[in-house]
């Protein structure tokens, strides 16, 4: 308990000195990729004073220097610094608005070119998605998370159907994320935190092109299935 407190005092101190740099450093050199490099290197400090280590499988089928959308699944915290510091290349975070309003950390998101999501209110929500369809037609890549929020037992829960409204729309390939092993390193709605191992498995890209919106159903459960798949057999 104490090793988890002071580890939780430090990651307050190191995030909040990263978020200055990233709220700051776009006065001095602008530029989102910047930015986001500082939150891959945020990330990485973080994971390394954790002791989490991290195994990824599959890391060549990211598709280096086009877009596409990541898909992950959800289970603690800790997800998003693994995708922040083992998913390569420059990519933008659709993240709920909620992150947003804690003081200069949502700046810096904003800084890094993050999109802000309200999943409570349709008409915000579709605002965010064209935004999110705007970086993609500069190039870039999103990540999200399907379910739209963590899971309480570990279990895949089933996923929303805006981000594949947004794949289909745009076009790019989806590529299936599985995390195995956030919920034992940090669970929901606990800040202990122990040393642990995860694997982070990055599955072919899925091409959307044969799918439209009457048969997104059809690639919502696709996509599912290969996470699902991916995490059952890392768990055996």
């Amino acid at each position: 308990m104490i090793r988890s407190a002071l580890l939780v005092v430090i990651a307050v101190i190191v995030t909040a000195f990263m978020s200055t740099c990233a709220f700051l450093f776009p006065i001095i050199s602008p530029g989102e990729n910047k930015v986001h490099k500082i939150a891959n290197l945020w990330a990485r400090m973080l994971l390394w004073l954790t002791s989490t280590r991290v195994e990824v499988i599959g890391r060549e089928n990211v598709l280096m220097n086009k877009p596409q959308i990541f898909m992950a699944n959800h289970q603690s915290d800790f997800d998003i610094l693994i995708v922040l510091a083992h998913i390569p290349g420059q990519f933008r975070w659709i993240a709920k608005k909620e992150l947003f309003k804690i003081p200069i950390f949502g700046k810096a998101m904003r800084n890094a070119g993050y999109i802000e999501i309200d999943r409570q209110n349709h008409e915000k929500a579709l605002k965010s998605l064209d935004e999110a369809a705007q970086k993609i037609r500069e190039g870039k890549s999103v990540v999200t998370f399907p379910e739209g929020t963590r899971s309480r037992d570990g279990k895949i829960r089933p996923f929303k159907q805006g981000m594949f409204h947004l794949a289909i729309r745009s076009g790019v390939p989806i590529v299936p994320i599985s995390i195995i092993g956030t919920s034992e390193i940090m669970p929901k709605r606990t800040l202990k935190v122990r040393p642990g191992r995860i694997t982070m498995v990055i599955d072919r890209p899925v091409d959307v092109s044969g799918y439209t919106l009457d048969t997104r159903g059809e690639l919502v459960e696709r996509i599912r299935d290969i996470i699902v798949g991916n995490s059952e057999r890392m768990n055996r």
